[in-house]
């Protein structure tokens, strides 16, 4: 095994609980799981980061996996067996800058972040964030304060509509200590 081998992130998948039945093995973004396996109920994430999606391509509920091992995910998590996709999340090195908005397209009060914000409505008074710009690193975004409820992961890019009900009071960045 060469050193670039030895620093890629990798998850492997099982069918059942324990690392038991058969395994799908990732080492980068998988937009449809549903061919290598037809149900997940535990999983080992050797190195890296991912986002696990119960939709393909992406699409529905998201959960943050860091390195460990999870023997059970699935009901500890309250995760449904239907894992459809996964993605890996990059190392970022440097900085961190994101901005927030209170409405779409960029619009209303703006607040910068450089650091984590447990709870956006006691820090910036802002009741929901409606959009935002990640300009630099990997962030996580909640629907309750304090890091709960269901999250969604922001990479570098502009957003400028959060479609559907959910709101956004709490943000957390996606630190190296993860790889």
């Amino acid at each position: 095994m060469t050193s670039s081998n030895k620093m890629m992130n990798k998850i492997v998948f099982y069918e059942d609980r324990n690392f038991q039945g058969r395994s799908y093995e990732c080492s980068s973004d998988c937009p449809d799981m549903s061919s290598y396996m037809s149900r997940c109920h535990s999983c080992r994430v050797e190195r890296g980061c991912f986002v696990v999606y119960d939709c393909t391509n992406f699409m529905g509920n998201q959960y943050f996996m860091r390195r460990g091992e999870y023997a059970d995910y699935m009901s500890m998590m309250g995760m449904s067996d239907s894992i459809r996709s996964c993605r890996m999340i990059p190392m970022h090195r440097g900085s961190y800058r994101m901005r927030i908005y209170e409405r779409d397209n960029f619009q209303g009060q703006m607040h910068e972040l450089m650091e984590d914000c447990e709870n956006v409505m006691d820090r910036h008074s802002m009741a929901n964030i409606m959009s935002c710009n990640v300009m630099e690193g990997n962030w996580l975004m909640y629907e309750q304060p304090h890091y709960r409820g269901r999250m969604m992961y922001m990479r570098p890019g502009e957003y400028r509509n959060f479609m559907g009900s959910m709101r956004f009071m709490s943000v957390r960045r996606i630190m190296d200590s993860c790889y």
